[in-house]
């Protein structure tokens, strides 16, 4: 095996100097980028302790001199700035780009992404971010999810617009457009029963209706909005080319009738335009320059074209990339209400789903969902969202400032024979961070039943404290030990609590798990993160009459 003594030294004294205090475990993982093989931690351990030993009883000054000497070892890691990739917006005057939701769900990672992608395209080329509510069917759009895009997006994603529309209140220009359409002989009222429209559209065959003259079409148009059809019973469609490869192209619906109270316009009006036919309209009207969409809205882009030509309105610069899929989470609108009226969900911010709600709740900061929109970037290729994804990017976030604290899951009471008369001990609350705390120790100590039921019999070390050999028998929820030394050997680990509070902490399982951590978790404020040694990194949800109630973010 290598000689690591010099590299030990080196990160040592770093820590020292850095951080007041060195610990065997930090120096150890360093090693590996000098070669180290995980089969000979057992061998350079003993060497590393009696290091860390060594350079604890210098003094500031002396450290400083000695790491003169190998402060060259040190590995320093720069990594570039990740950015969006380059697009070419020569041939616009300015970049407008817009954010064009329908309020009928909850936005989940996917959405967030395609938000932010547009988002930050206009503050890459010092431009305009809108957004837009496509709030045209009465039937699912709701202040609810009105406002739950102001919540879970603008303010947790901290996107700051430049204005706000919603198509709704543009109903009567809509109509009037439609109305243009008809008059040009480029639409017509179709009275077809729905699976003959689709049946003759599949064929490429064009229905009787489609011969109808402008006068009647505008006289059935006329009745159409004043609601005097049924439901389904008639539609507005579009003149295309039934003969096209696109079938979009042939003589979509762009306009039909809902009997539905509106949440803002209640029952003012009946009959509602279709995503096709107010889309490249909107994005005319309100100047939007530059589209950043997923490609599968490819099809849909020949239609829309053709409508802005027809109506002679302006043509927006069109970049698409992959798909966003989230894998392994249900994001159907339909299917989380189901679950979350039924009681099988505690709601949209339900840690077994990938809502914005539900990852800011968990404790995903902002700024990996940022990161993550910079790695992705425009690929074509479909991606594929996994939690784990957003969880690496989040822990590299949190990892330097989480603040560490002790958790026992399934506390047993561990009585200590020969152990010294220790009443605190004191310990930094970060190994990157100067600042301590000091941990009161009392008449009893508690494990967890899970390290008890790993490592019984055998000798471990609890966490800042001493070692002992653990009993292999729980009596009475009691589990004995024999103290064995101080030293901070190369042996296993274990979290323990004397002085605790009841904690309960939500589970990404949807499951909650119970246990004690040490009192100091008590002067946290809600909505802090922490990390849990050996457990996890969580979130103080609330502070519930004693209890502490946390969400687990990741590990």
């Amino acid at each position: 095996m290598k000689d690591f003594s010099k590299e030990i030294k080196a990160y040592a004294l770093r820590n020292a100097i850095e951080y007041g205090k060195t610990d065997a475990g930090n120096v150890l993982s360093k090693l590996f980028q000098h070669g180290l093989d995980k089969k000979d931690i057992k061998n350079v351990m003993p060497e590393i302790v009696k290091i860390v030993n060594e350079i604890s009883k210098l003094s500031k000054v002396e450290q400083k001199k000695e790491f003169e000497k190998y402060k060259n070892l040190v590995v320093v890691h720069e990594e570039k700035e990740k950015g969006l990739p380059e697009i070419d917006v020569s041939g616009l005057n300015n970049v407008v780009t817009r954010l064009a939701p329908e309020p009928s769900k909850y936005n989940h990672l996917g959405h967030g992404l395609s938000f932010l992608l547009n988002y930050l395209y206009s503050k890459k080329y010092n431009g305009r971010c809108l957004l837009r509510f496509e709030d045209t069917n009465p039937e699912k759009v709701s202040q609810e999810y009105v406002d739950a895009m102001k919540e879970d997006v603008l303010d947790y994603l901290d996107i700051k617009l430049d204005g706000i529309r919603y198509v709704s209140d543009d109903m009567d220009m809509l109509y009037k457009n439609a109305e243009k359409l008809i008059k040009m002989g480029k639409a017509y009222m179709c009275f077809c029963e729905r699976e003959k429209m689709q049946d003759f559209r599949h064929k490429g065959i064009e229905c009787g209706c489609r011969g109808k003259n402008t006068d009647k079409n505008i006289e059935e148009w006329t009745l159409f909005l004043k609601g005097k059809y049924k439901d389904g019973e008639a539609v507005l469609r579009i003149k295309g080319d039934m003969k096209s490869q696109n079938h979009v192209m042939r003589d979509s619906v762009i306009f039909r009738s809902l009997d539905f109270k509106h949440y803002r316009t209640g029952t003012k009006y009946k009959v509602w335009p279709m995503y096709d036919f107010y889309n490249p309209i909107e994005d005319s009207i309100m100047g939007v320059t530059l589209i950043l969409r997923s490609n599968e809205f490819d099809m849909r882009v020949e239609l829309q074209e053709y409508i802005k030509d027809l109506l002679e309105l302006k043509k927006q610069q069109i970049v698409q990339y992959g798909r966003f899929n989230v894998v392994d989470f249900t994001t159907k609108g339909r299917e989380i209400r189901e679950l979350v009226d039924s009681g099988k969900l505690i709601g949209w911010d339900d840690p077994r789903l990938i809502t914005l709600r539900a990852l800011k709740r968990r404790g995903i900061q902002k700024e990996a969902i940022y990161e993550l929109v910079k790695e992705i970037g425009l690929k074509k290729s479909q991606v594929n969202l996994e939690f784990n994804m957003i969880a690496a990017i989040n822990r590299k976030l949190i990892d330097p400032i989480a603040n560490r604290y002790s958790f026992v899951e399934n506390p047993i009471e561990l009585k200590i024979k020969g152990n010294p008369e220790i009443k605190e001990v004191e310990v930094q609350i970060h190994p990157n961070k100067k600042e301590t705390r000091k941990i009161k120790i009392g008449e009893k100590l508690f494990i967890s039943k899970k390290d008890f039921e790993q490592l019984k019999g055998k000798e471990v070390r609890l966490i800042h404290l001493y070692n002992f050999e653990l009993g292999e028998r729980v009596v009475k929820s009691v589990v004995n030990g024999i103290w064995t030394s101080s030293d901070n050997k190369p042996i296993q680990k274990i979290n323990w609590v004397s002085s605790g509070v009841s904690v309960k902490i939500l589970m990404d399982n949807g499951k909650w798990i119970e246990g004690i951590a040490e009192s100091a978790v008590q002067d946290l404020k809600e909505g802090e993160m922490i990390q849990f040694e050996r457990f996890g990194f969580c979130r103080l949800d609330r502070k519930n009459k004693g209890n502490l109630e946390f969400w687990f973010a990741h590990k």
